[in-house]
């Protein structure tokens, strides 16, 4: 049957095979491994990349607010200036129609326009031919 030396050889040969496998299987771990890191550096690229695109966005947001609030000045500037425009214009109405409704006034009750438009009257007297 067996002699010891077959057996140890056996015992040798399935240590050799498992040994084999367990190389192999290291040798998988290993470039398991190295495809991590890999992609580990490669994420690290990408979260670098995507923060300066974020750092980057944020400055232009800075930038794109100011110009708005420096607009809304500049808008709020213009519309107090056209309304005090409004205003002085307005103002300039009223007083044409307050002087308008004066002189207006001032001649209706004068008697100019009557004077002018009625012709004089003659007095209807009768006087007796001799």
């Amino acid at each position: 049957m067996y002699s010891p030396t077959q057996a140890i050889e056996t015992k040798v040969a399935i240590l050799e095979e498992k040994i084999h496998t367990t190389d192999q299987l290291m040798q998988r771990i290993d470039s398991a491994i190295e495809k991590l890191s890999e992609v580990n550096s490669n994420v690290t690229k990408m979260l670098i990349l995507h923060e300066e695109k974020i750092n980057n966005n944020e400055k232009t947001d800075g930038i794109l607010f100011a110009k708005i609030d420096q607009l809304e000045d500049k808008m709020a500037r213009d519309h107090t200036a056209v309304l005090a425009k409004l205003q002085g214009l307005e103002k300039k109405v009223w007083i044409g129609i307050g002087v308008l409704a004066a002189v207006s006034w001032t001649i209706n009750n004068s008697g100019l326009v009557t004077r002018i438009l009625t012709p004089p009257h003659n007095s209807g007297t009768i006087e007796r031919l001799k």
